[in-house]
């Protein structure tokens, strides 16, 4: 199907478009936040730069949209043009390389999708919680992994 806007309009409209402190990223920080958890935003130093991170429990989390992110790309592949599908195709291909150098520098990861904030936010920030909370326990037992390193180590 083309498209409907002329070349500048269609620029117009994607300027707006934001990557950062978006309703579902809000929504979730002040959940968060709400509980008490404290949290850095888009850590510029971490590979995709994350949304939120915890740096003591070295969890990352990214909130991403279902349609910038492809969420379930394969299903709906088809009804796109060349140019979202190549875009898309990237963005998802950068996700994972980004999060597979997260997780091996010993960060934990946590995808959060934004219908999944539209229907289940309290979920969501649960999932985050109690993520943060078992990181917290693992850091305080005399057995855990090293953060850098698989190996156990005893403090």
């Amino acid at each position: 199907m083309p498209d409907t806007l002329s070349p500048s309009q269609r620029s117009y409209c994607m300027s707006r478009v934001k990557g950062k402190d978006t309703t579902p990223e809000l929504l979730v920080r002040s959940a968060l936040h709400g509980r008490g958890l404290r949290f850095r935003k888009h850590a510029k130093e971490l590979p995709g730069k994350p949304d939120v991170v915890f740096p003591s429990s070295r969890l990352a989390v990214f909130i991403d949209g279902d349609f910038w992110h492809g969420y379930r790309f394969p299903l709906w592949r088809d009804d796109l043009s060349p140019f979202w599908q190549e875009k898309i195709g990237k963005t998802r291909e950068r996700d994972q390389r980004n999060f597979r150098k997260l997780r091996r520098s010993g960060w934990r990861v946590i995808r959060v999708w934004e219908h999944d904030i539209e229907r289940r936010p309290t979920a969501v920030v649960d999932r985050i919680a109690t993520a943060v909370r078992q990181a917290a326990q693992t850091a305080t037992s005399p057995f855990h992994l090293s953060p850098t390193r698989d190996t156990l180590k005893l403090d």
